[in-house]
């Protein structure tokens, strides 16, 4: 492991706590959310922001791509967008000698940071083409691979499942995503902030945090940041904890979960715990960053089963139980009994 110097810590914590200063410009009372997003950027994580219409999903990514000074796209997702719209497609084209040939358009998706608004009002057709996208960024068009900037980012909001007009997304594009983050309504005090922010006149600027440079030596540095050996035993053991069909499955995970989370779920609480340490200009990862990933990296990753959906049983719910009932493993100390 390559050994980070202090003056990386310091600058990784200050740009960082840049980033959230100029985002909380435009996005008022989530604090949270924020620092969610934040990480998944860090640890280049797709992130998949849930909540009904109107809380400022769409608000949050355009405040991001200002604060950072990256490219920006964004496509509204509905049931008749192809796959094309988003990868681009080939378009024949006439020179003016009269010669033609197919070239490449480029879509939307070649961008650093590309919001996919509503992701699933979108056939599964539509929505299995970030597929390749998100995990191995790059696309394929025509037979031929294309590669994407560095870094690609996909943030996509999605409205709860239960509202009209909307395709559940497959299992195997949620585990694409680092973190599912639910957006709650505001207070009323934040609510009250909201309106004096927007109905002014004008819209609060978002100033430049950071330049596309700074972001890639922090992403760079994020997987570098040391793990002890106890805490990668620890994740394991949660990980352990989620299948059904594990020696350490409580009676609720048995009753209520069909399929536990896969081993990108456990990449993906180490990658965000080291930025959530690094976020706080700490050295090391802790057991606490190791429960703070978990939520967002795991409640999407928990295919529930009948009895959940009946009794109202959240995955959320099952998670915080799996963090309380796993013990953390002590520390192997060297010449110890």
């Amino acid at each position: 492991m390559i050994e980070i110097h202090e003056s990386d810590l310091t600058r990784y914590a200050d740009t960082s706590a840049a980033i959230e200063s100029a985002v909380g410009h435009r996005i008022a009372g989530q604090p949270a959310l924020i620092r969610q997003t934040l990480v998944g950027l860090l640890a280049e994580g797709h992130v998949l922001l849930e909540g009904v219409p109107g809380l400022g999903k769409t608000e949050l990514v355009k405040a991001f791509s200002e604060a950072i000074g990256v490219e920006f796209s964004r496509v509204q997702f509905t049931p008749d967008l192809m796959p094309a719209d988003i990868v681009g497609t080939q378009v024949l084209e006439e020179s003016e000698a009269g010669h033609r040939r197919f070239e490449y358009q480029a879509g939307p998706v070649f961008t650093n940071l590309l919001l996919a608004d509503e992701i699933n009002r979108a056939t599964p057709k539509t929505q299995a083409a970030l597929l390749e996208a998100m995990q191995e960024r790059h696309v394929t068009v025509a037979g031929e691979t294309r590669p994407l900037p560095r870094p690609f980012l996909v943030l996509a909001t999605q409205n709860p499942i239960e509202l009209e007009g909307t395709y559940p997304l497959p299992e195997a594009q949620l585990d694409r995503f680092m973190f599912k983050v639910t957006v709650s309504p505001p207070t009323a005090e934040v609510l009250e902030e909201i309106l004096r922010r927007t109905t002014g006149g004008s819209i609060p600027d978002v100033p430049l945090a950071a330049d596309l440079a700074t972001i890639e030596n922090l992403i760079a540095m994020t997987p570098r940041l040391p793990i002890a050996s106890h805490l990668l035993q620890y994740v394991s053991r949660i990980i352990e904890a989620t299948h059904p069909d594990g020696d350490t499955a409580s009676p609720t995970v048995k009753r209520y979960v069909r399929w536990g989370s896969s081993p990108r779920g456990a990449q993906s609480i180490v990658l965000a715990a080291k930025a959530a340490a690094l976020i706080e200009g700490r050295p090391h990862v802790t057991a606490e960053d190791i429960r703070w990933a978990a939520p967002a990296a795991l409640r999407h990753r928990l295919v529930l089963g009948y009895e959940a959906t009946a009794e109202g049983v959240r995955s959320d719910s099952i998670v915080d139980e799996l963090l309380h009932d796993v013990p953390e493993p002590r520390p192997e100390i060297r010449g110890a009994p």
